[in-house]
């Protein structure tokens, strides 16, 4: 049966109500919301002009092209022209997959949205009691940094430990700051997904899909804060220790296009985004591009079964659909 993104988006009520098969005790009206929220303008005569889709990707759950790449060695995977709403590319977009550290696409846009950049936080123990296999910025207990410091560390080398101090720094502690992701990504409508930590350590409760994901990073790289981040090679830290000692580290950017490790697509520009890896989610990678015509291009990749075919995928699907 088709799943029409744009009915899942334009008649809200549906998702909000039924909130796929739980009663909420909230109506949604598709019009009046999403200016509450902020998503688009005031609906002004014309109820359409406030019409939640607006400006948005929208399609069914058709796969698309799939038979013309190296698909087989992804879970799912898309193609997203952000400036002629166009999906070029779909490989089970509405299916649900684990979304590994590119969890923190989210965790950087609440950051952005509702906490000050400029504020400084103290890194607790609670932040750095991680697993021992966790990415990490390497930030100690006592360490005093900015939100925006913490940002470099969560979205270049996918600090974890970064994640939940951000979470405590904005929302004082990180349930709190779980429910406004949720919140946030529900507003988006990013309504097939739900988030248990900002990191995105495993857990079976922690979901995506590709289209949610593309709605969220869409809603990311609307901000020059994010942008500027994800773009950059690598960033210097300086901060404090617990002793009040000068800490100075340097955090370079994993994105395997930025690095020159790999060769950007033919006719495509990488300008950032964030890569995740765990065993149950496989190798993903949500990026931002721009094409020679100027278009910026949201493309995703999940459920990779090694980074080689993650980059391998990733680089066909911008090739070939990622200039139109």
């Amino acid at each position: 049966m088709k799943r029409n993104a744009a009915l899942c988006l334009a008649i809200s009520c549906l998702l909000l109500l039924t909130s796929c098969g739980k009663e909420a005790s909230n109506t949604y009206h598709a019009y009046i919301t999403p200016a509450a929220y902020g998503i688009t303008a005031a609906p002004a005569d014309d109820a359409a002009e406030g019409f939640f889709s607006s400006g948005l990707c929208v399609t069914d759950e058709s796969d698309l092209h799939t038979e013309a790449v190296d698909s087989q060695v992804a879970a799912a995977a898309g193609v997203f022209n952000c400036d002629n709403g166009a999906v070029t590319y779909k490989q089970n977009i509405f299916g649900q997959v684990y979304p590994a550290s590119t969890t923190k696409i989210l965790t950087a846009l609440v950051a952005i949205r509702y906490g000050d950049l400029d504020k400084t936080v103290t890194v607790s123990e609670n932040a750095v009691n991680l697993p021992s296999e966790s990415s990490v910025a390497n930030l100690k207990a006592g360490d005093s940094l900015t939100i925006r410091q913490l940002l470099y560390g969560l979205l270049l080398v996918s600090g974890n430990d970064a994640a939940i101090a951000i979470a405590e720094g904005v929302s004082g502690d990180v349930d709190t700051f779980v429910a406004q992701m949720n919140s946030e990504a529900a507003s988006l409508g990013a309504t097939h997904s739900n988030f248990v930590n900002p990191h995105g350590l495993p857990d079976p409760n922690h979901y995506t899909t590709v289209y949610d994901m593309y709605l969220i990073m869409n809603a990311a790289v609307k901000n020059t804060d994010f942008v500027d981040i994800v773009h950059s090679a690598s960033y210097d830290a300086y901060y404090l220790d617990a002793a009040g000692n000068q800490v100075t580290k340097t955090w370079g950017n994993s994105n395997q296009y930025l690095t020159g490790f790999r060769r950007m697509p033919d006719g495509i520009e990488v300008i950032g985004g964030k890569s995740g890896t765990t065993g149950a989610a496989g190798y993903c990678l949500v990026l931002l591009s721009r094409n020679a015509a100027g278009q910026n291009i949201i493309s995703l990749v999940y459920g990779a079964d090694a980074r080689t075919n993650l980059y391998l995928l990733m680089g066909e699907i911008l090739s070939a659909y990622g200039g139109t």
